[in-house]
């Protein structure tokens, strides 16, 4: 829609949290007559800011004046088959993301980041390469989305030599139709959030697809070759007629085929364009303690893939990639105490981020794991847990769910708290092992988010030492 077009009109935002908030403001600037309306209570700090653009609100559910409006926007926690949303749908009203709205505004390229895991890592890294490349050609990098900054907070700031990295979930991606992204990234797809999509992995993949729904000619998608969804969903459907580049982990493999990619040969990053091979560095230049394992490799190599469609000099990605120790409550060292040393990973929040986690980490480790389960499957890192794991120490909602998956296999402690869980692990953990905090599960049980879950684990490490 063209933002002019907004002008006068009525639009109901279903959700009064950042993204929310966030949405109202830039629709009210827009001079559209925004409405806020949140099934629960509106926090004061959202209260003051609505009141601040001039914005009526309602908490403590939907009025019948949502229905008002010709215009919805929905924020990414709230599923599309709640009431509200249905009835939206049965009046024809059309039903938008965040993510969709702020598009319409938007003059800057487009760098769109999404996938179940490696979005955050991927994200920041394109980020920190392309605010580099931004203070040599005079342009600015945003980082937003999913990452924790509204898309809509920032847009109306941005030129169109600017470049906005956005972390996309499924849950904002599925509210997106006409959003283009000029450079778009797909990790990897695994089962996640399956309470949310009844079970289905071909429903949450679809909204991941989202994605590359709306590009075309000039426009470069990035996935991940050796992950089978993603292959399977590309090779099956090619031609596509955007730029496709694939990221794998061994040249060879990716250069049984035609087309582009980022991969690794002799222990190298390489990058394959129009037939020719550039080599940019040393993969041990960039790998080290607190950033390694396969999973970060992947994050590299669609970093790189992204920074190289965005016109990026190889020498500001070898500088910042050389830089790089990982992000936080990512696989995190949050310190030695005790003579153990404690890993923060709170940002695993399904079973595949935590597998990774377990391969990076020396066997022998306790594991802290458990929250609000998402309809996980455990039985996929039996086996590894019992290679790695000597005692699993278990919180949250999920911890007898996790107790009877474990059954037989490793021994499972139950704790009513985080505080409990670490005193539990410090107790159990061997002098030189490690205690990894990868809960596999949502915080929202427990804790305001996966941020605030992780900083009370690195302040409970901070006590201990």
């Amino acid at each position: 829609m063209k933002p002019e077009k907004l002008k006068g009109k009525v639009a109901a935002v279903i959700g009064a949290g950042k993204s929310g908030v966030a949405a109202a403001g830039l629709l009210a600037r827009a001079e559209a007559q925004p409405f806020v309306s949140e099934f629960g209570a509106v926090t004061p700090e959202a209260a003051k800011t609505l009141r601040q653009f001039g914005v009526p609100f309602e908490e403590g559910g939907h009025s019948e004046r949502v229905f008002e409006a010709t215009l919805c926007i929905v924020s990414p926690g709230i599923p599309q088959r709640v009431p509200v949303i249905c009835e939206m749908h049965a009046r024809a009203i059309p039903v938008v993301s965040e993510i969709e709205l702020a598009s319409w505004f938007c003059p800057a390229r487009v760098i769109g980041i999404t996938g179940t895991d490696g979005k955050t890592t991927t994200a920041t890294l394109i980020h920190r390469i392309c605010e580099a490349e931004g203070e040599r050609q005079r342009f600015r990098a945003f980082s937003l989305g999913n990452i924790g900054v509204p898309f809509s907070s920032k847009v109306l700031d941005m030129a169109a030599a600017d470049i906005a990295v956005l972390e996309l979930s499924s849950y904002q991606l599925e509210g997106c139709f006409s959003f283009r992204p000029n450079i778009a990234v797909l990790t990897n797809v695994t089962p996640d959030h399956m309470d949310r999509y009844d079970g289905s992995i071909e429903a949450y993949a679809a909204a991941k697809f989202r994605i590359h729904a709306q590009q075309g000619s000039g426009d470069t998608l990035i996935y991940n070759h050796d992950d089978p969804i993603l292959r399977a969903h590309f090779d099956r459907q090619e031609p596509w007629s955007f730029r496709v580049v694939r990221v794998g982990l061994r040249a060879e493999t990716l250069d049984s085929a035609h087309g582009d990619y980022v991969s690794v040969a002799k222990g190298e990053i390489v990058i394959r364009t129009s037939g020719s091979t550039e080599r940019l560095m040393r993969v041990d230049e960039i790998m080290k303690p607190g950033f390694r394992g396969d999973h970060n490799l992947y994050n590299v190599l669609s970093s790189v893939a992204a920074a190289f469609a965005a016109g990026v000099a190889p020498e500001t990605m070898r500088l910042v990639l050389a830089a790089f120790g990982g992000v936080e409550h990512r696989q995190e060292f949050a310190g030695n105490a005790c003579g153990i040393d404690w890993i923060n990973d709170s940002k695993a929040t399904n079973v595949n981020a935590l597998l990774q986690a377990l391969q990076s980490v020396p066997a022998g480790m306790v594991l802290i794991a458990g929250g609000r389960d998402k309809g996980n499957d455990y039985s996929v890192i039996a086996d590894i847990v019992r290679e790695k794991v000597a005692c699993i120490v278990a919180i949250g909602e999920s911890r007898q769910k996790i107790a009877d998956a474990f059954d037989g296999i490793v021994n499972v402690l139950p704790a009513g708290s985080l505080r409990e869980a670490v005193e539990l692990a410090r107790q159990h953990a061997r002098p030189g092992a490690s205690v990894l905090f990868s809960p596999a599960c949502s915080s929202f049980d427990m804790f305001r988010d996966f941020e605030d879950r992780g900083r009370q684990f690195k302040q409970l490490v901070r006590e201990l030492t």
